[in-house]
């Protein structure tokens, strides 16, 4: 099964990360973040399976973040509260999003890709 890359086309890190991708032959399914957002339940098992903290799977850079005033919502609204916030908008998730199996990595680094495909 190919890896699931959940992107933002216009998103200058999600075309590096896909360029990255191609370049060291790894196929994947893609899915655009805004057009088809992930549902509570996937993020719930994608903050599980990352092991990353749920404050961390926002775009804090994004303007509607920024919008929204989220900074202090997330030091305070419990996990189920802000997956529930992340849900109701693409825009508001760290991206790009990569679920191979039970694996789960979300922005992206370089070497942090590199070790998560060894």
């Amino acid at each position: 099964m190919k890896p699931l890359f959940i992107e933002y086309p216009k998103c200058g890190t999600c075309r590096k990360a896909a360029k990255w991708l191609k370049e060291n032959g790894i196929e994947f399914d893609d899915r655009h973040i805004v057009d088809n957002r992930p549902t509570a339940e996937e993020l719930e098992q994608w903050i599980t399976a990352s092991g990353i903290p749920v404050a961390k799977f926002f775009n804090t850079s994004g303007k509607k973040y920024k919008e929204m005033n989220l900074k202090d919502v997330v030091k305070t609204a419990d996990r189920q509260q802000l997956i529930q916030l992340l849900a109701s908008d693409g825009m508001l998730v760290k991206r790009p999003i990569l679920v191979d199996g039970d694996k789960v990595i979300a922005g992206f680094k370089e070497e942090q890709w590199q070790e998560f495909f060894k």
